[in-house]
């Protein structure tokens, strides 16, 4: 199974989920009764529809009955669409060491034909060197045990094959300048990820600019964020906000719009790809 087949699972995921609320919603059914339905809660109905967590047969058939789908081909579309849907990715086997709230992130990381990104403390994990990721990690887990750390490391490092994979996606990032003056890991390790920037900013895929302290302050004042835009026309465009225990997904047409146009004027307003790359030389003299 391909990594684009096992990322494609998570969008079909998130795709079925919003189409039986959609469904649902107009005959009118509230979570509580779809849930009794199906013999299960109403949060259960909720975490289908926000598609985070795997589907039943049996349960999208007695939903889709309740809701009034009797065409057989349209049920068989989106009884396909349930076993796609279910198809482990490959991050799965890092379950370990990834939370439950990020593998929906790396699924659609994985899925996505834009990622657009600002960074604020960090350099962006799709670009970070193996010497740098070892760092943060071992800053931000200062209890996780040296194979932990490793295994994180390597999960992330994973996840960069997908900037240069034949179908990657197209790849803009943000970064504050303040995220290049924070040391991790000692001079060597910031000398090296630093030049890791220089040389990655050069692909056709990747758009990198940096915000300039000289600028003050800029349109990022929420701090960082990740813009998501998938292949799928039927998808919506979503936002991810990371926290320290969980994340949030935002896809509602307003909330996106409001952080694209934060994107757009940071943009604007960073350094252009030549004057951000003149920095980072800079930075190594």
């Amino acid at each position: 199974m391909s990594a684009s087949e096992s990322s494609g699972s998570v969008v079909r995921r998130i795709l079925l989920g919003s189409q039986l609320r959609r469904l649902r919603e107009s005959r009118g059914i509230t979570r509580e009764a779809a849930g009794y339905s199906i013999r299960a809660s109403e949060s259960k109905i909720s975490r289908m529809e926000l598609g985070r967590v795997s589907f039943k047969a049996r349960d999208i058939e007695d939903l889709l009955t309740l809701y009034g789908v009797m065409d057989e081909t349209e049920r068989a579309s989106l009884l396909g669409l349930a076993r796609e849907a279910n198809v482990a990715g490959w991050w799965h086997s890092y379950g370990d060491v990834l939370p439950s709230w990020f593998q929906t992130y790396v699924g659609l990381e994985g899925a996505a034909s834009h990622i657009s990104c600002y960074e604020v403390q960090f350099v962006h994990g799709l670009l970070q060197t193996e010497g740098y990721a070892h760092a943060v990690v071992t800053r931000g887990q200062p209890q996780a045990c040296h194979s932990e750390v490793d295994r994180r490391v390597a999960l992330r490092l994973e996840r960069q094959k997908l900037l240069v994979s034949e179908r990657g996606p197209a790849f803009q990032v943000v970064i504050d300048e303040a995220a290049l003056h924070r040391p991790y890991g000692g001079q060597a390790v910031m000398r090296a990820q630093i030049q890791h920037l220089i040389t990655v900013s050069e692909q056709p895929n990747v758009t990198l600019q940096v915000m300039p302290f000289s600028f003050g302050g800029h349109a990022g004042e929420s701090g960082a964020f990740t813009l998501l835009r998938f292949p799928e026309s039927d998808l919506p465009d979503i936002v991810y906000l990371e926290q320290l225990t969980s994340a949030l997904y935002l896809d509602k047409p307003e909330e996106v719009g409001q952080y694209r146009r934060v994107l757009e004027r940071l943009s604007e307003d960073s350094l252009s790809v030549e004057k951000s790359r003149d920095l980072l030389r800079g930075l190594l003299q």
